[in-house]
């Protein structure tokens, strides 16, 4: 039953790293996977202790993802504004352009993008700044964005590795019972 159960939660990883790859859900996923396998096995090899690093792990991720938006902007000299427009931008973009773009799940991230990008322009150009300087700052957050989509995707892969070492039946199986087995040493010729 536990490997039924693994092979399900292996299934499920890999498609909460491909949900993060196109900025949606994910990591959720993959923690509510995680969650409900450890349930499922009676907490034999995924612990509550665990439960809880893999949440602040995923909380993390998307904090970076939704803010890195703004770094990028602030870092190519953007002000408060054009820093809450790419944070705003963004969101609604993924939410709105999404569906405007027909291109399955990619159309989400090129929203998101999209989005980003005048929401730092607007953002820019309502406080007074030239077009040049906020076309620089929606680049530069547009690159942030794509940089914090990035480094979600990577966290998923470190949470994946960890989920899938962790959970991995056997060993915990092992480890649960106690020590490993005794060997018997090995004697020739003496009884």
């Amino acid at each position: 039953m536990a490997w039924l159960l693994y092979l399900a939660l292996l299934i499920l990883l890999v498609g909460g790293i491909a949900l993060a790859a196109v900025n949606l859900p994910g990591l959720w996923l993959m923690l509510a996977a995680v969650c409900g396998y450890a349930w499922l096995t009676g907490w034999a090899y995924v612990g509550k202790w665990w439960l809880l690093v893999l949440l602040l792990v995923a909380i993390i991720a998307e904090v970076i993802d939704t803010f890195a938006a703004g770094a990028g902007a602030k870092r190519a000299g953007g002000s408060r504004r054009g820093t809450i427009g790419a944070i705003l931008g963004g969101i609604i973009g993924g939410i709105f352009l999404s569906f405007l773009i027909p291109v399955p799940l990619l159309g989400t991230v090129i929203g998101i993008c999209v989005g980003t990008f005048f929401g730092a322009l607007a953002g820019e150009l309502s406080g007074g700044r030239h077009v040049e300087h906020s076309l620089h700052i929606g680049v530069g957050a547009t690159k942030g964005r794509l940089t914090g989509m990035l480094a979600k995707v990577a966290i998923g892969v470190v949470m994946a590795v960890l989920i899938v070492w962790r959970a991995f039946p056997v060993k915990a199986a092992a480890s649960a019972r106690g020590a490993l087995p005794a060997t018997r040493p090995i004697t020739r010729g003496v009884r």
